[in-house]
Order: structure tokens, then sequence, then C-alpha cells
């Protein structure tokens, strides 16, 4: 069984902020928006050696979806930035309109997502936005895991042509993936091996995924897990390979269960390879306020949800 080292606890938005900075440096053609949040977003870097390529926008987030989507007329690459709340809710028509009808190579940077934003409470913990973002024509949609793979992902998308929804967090969270990775949009990362249960998982849930990995091991039970990085376009190769081997699959997310990554996962083996499968996600319902690891309990997104998920997934084969 392979295990995995915390190299340190990180927040994802700051794998963001690095990345954004890496690319000041190297891609001229790459712009800034924010709308008002600099400082949490961690965009500061970029703001402050690249000047005349920061826009502060304002509490103003239509008008920055809209700017951002003129901008690339001319060449630019727009990475905007705000709350995930803000980022998709709030402006959803002008993404929908302004970005993803004309195919605009904007790249939508969102932090704060889900229940981790905790004590904020459910009016900023979005847990439908992957769902809203995927069901539009032409966005690709990517949930990181950790530090080191939020700055490769950033500095990614730069090259990829067309409109980018890009997910990250605020907590601190395990930073496990290598830091020189190769990012490449829509492609799975087998992290681990296994015959008797698939773990597909996505952003903060991957790591929990490896934990839950380690005690199912000590209980007999082989899992292979899989991180879906990139929900659209999804890895259903990958996914199908990995459930034709192990007879039942688990997925894993931050989100609800509608709409989110289990979803697209049971679509993919519902049409190609019928399978049973367990969702670890919310369960149609608001967030609240509390701390994130009290809130993740609560809601049953941890290694001990995906253990038990895992169980009732083998017993169904």
């Amino acid at each position: 069984m392979k295990t995995y080292e915390n190299t340190g606890s990180k927040d994802t938005r700051s794998g963001f902020g690095a990345g954004l900075e890496e690319l000041g440096k190297s891609n001229e053609n790459v712009v800034a928006l924010c709308a008002d949040l600099t400082g949490s977003l961690k965009m500061d870097a970029f703001k402050a050696n690249h000047p005349e390529r920061f826009f502060q926008v304002g509490i103003a987030e239509a008008n920055m979806i809209g700017l951002a989507a003129g901008m690339t007329i001319g060449g630019n690459i727009p990475f905007t930035g705000t709350f995930a709340n803000f980022s998709t809710g709030r402006v959803y028509d002008q993404i929908r309109q302004s970005v993803a009808y004309s195919g605009k190579n904007v790249k939508i940077c969102a932090s704060h997502a889900g229940l981790t934003l905790g004590e904020d409470g459910a009016t900023h913990q979005i847990l439908e936005d992957i769902g809203l973002m995927k069901m539009l024509p032409g966005m690709t949609v990517i949930n990181t895991c950790d530090y080191n793979q939020t700055k490769a992902a950033t500095i990614a998308i730069a090259n990829h042509d067309g409109p980018v929804y890009l997910r990250f967090g605020r907590p601190k969270v395990a930073n496990f993936t290598p830091a020189d990775q190769d990012f490449q949009v829509g492609k799975a990362v087998h992290l681990q091996e296994g015959s008797d249960v698939t773990i597909v998982a996505t952003g903060h849930l991957v790591w929990e995924a490896l934990e839950a990995a380690k005690e199912l091991n000590e209980a007999g039970i082989s899992a292979e897990v899989i991180n879906i990085h990139t929900i659209k376009p999804l890895d259903e190769e990958a996914i199908i390979a990995s459930a034709k081997k192990t007879g039942c699959v688990v997925t894993a997310e931050e989100h609800n269960f509608l709409g989110g990554l289990g979803e697209s996962v049971a679509r993919a083996l519902a049409t190609k390879q019928p399978t049973p499968q367990e969702l670890v996600a919310t369960q149609d319902t608001f967030g609240e306020s509390g701390t994130p690891a009290q809130l993740m309990e609560k809601y049953g997104l941890n290694a001990a949800a995906i253990v038990k998920a895992s169980k009732k997934a083998i017993q169904r084969k």
C-alpha cells in the first residue's frame, strides 16, 4: 500500500496566489481582476509586482465578469477572483451569456468553497457551484486537493483555451501531492491501487480518502483511490477501468450530492459500466456556522464517512 506524507498543511487559496504570481512573471497576457477580496484570494503579490495588469473592481462581481470577457478580445487571459458563492451564484447570468455562450477565455477562480468556509455560515458556504458550472456548455470545472495541486492547476489553465472554473478553499489542509507535478486538465490521478473498492474523490476529500484507505487496509479491505481534480471533462476511462476491477465505487466531495462529482460518475457508470455506487456528499442541504472540522464531521464529509460508505458499497456487489 502506497503512503503519502503531509509535508505541511497549507491553504489551497495560497496555492492559487503562488501560481498566479508565477504566471505574472512568465506570461504577459495574464491579467487579474478581483472583487474587493485581494487578501483573501492571495492576489497581493500579483498586484504588487504587476500593478498595470491588476484590476480592483470593488464589490461588483457582475461587472468583473463582463470586464474579463471583454479583455479576452484583445488577447488577454483574465483570472477573476472572489469567493465561490459570488463567483458563480451571484454572476451566473453574466458567466452564461458573456463567457460560456461565446467561449471566452476567462479563468473564474473561486476561493472559500464548501462547508470548510466555516464560521461564515450558510450564506457563504456554496455547495451547488460545481453543478452550476458543469452544466454550462464548454465550461471546464477543476476542484483541486492541496496547495501544490492548486498552484500547478493555476499555471496550467493559462494554457487551456476556453472558460475554466477553478475551485479551492480557505482552510489549511494536508499538502501531499508533488511540488513539481505535471497538471493535466481532464486526467485523473491514480493515488493508490486496490482491488475491493474504488474511492473517487475531489478537493479536500482526497486526503480524507487516503486516510480512509489506510483504515480499510487495516481491516483487510483493498481500496483504490483516484484523485479527480477535473470534474468536467471527466476522465471516464479511468473511472470505468477501476470500477471493472473492484466492482463497486464510492465518490467523495465537499458539495451537494445533486449536481456534483458523484452525479457525473453515476451517469458514466450507468451508461457504460453499471456498478454499485455510494455517494459521500451533503444531502440536499444548506450549511451552518461552525469550525470546518465540526461541519465536516456533522455533514459526514471525512474519512470515517468514506470508510462506512466503502463497506456498504462492497456489500452491494
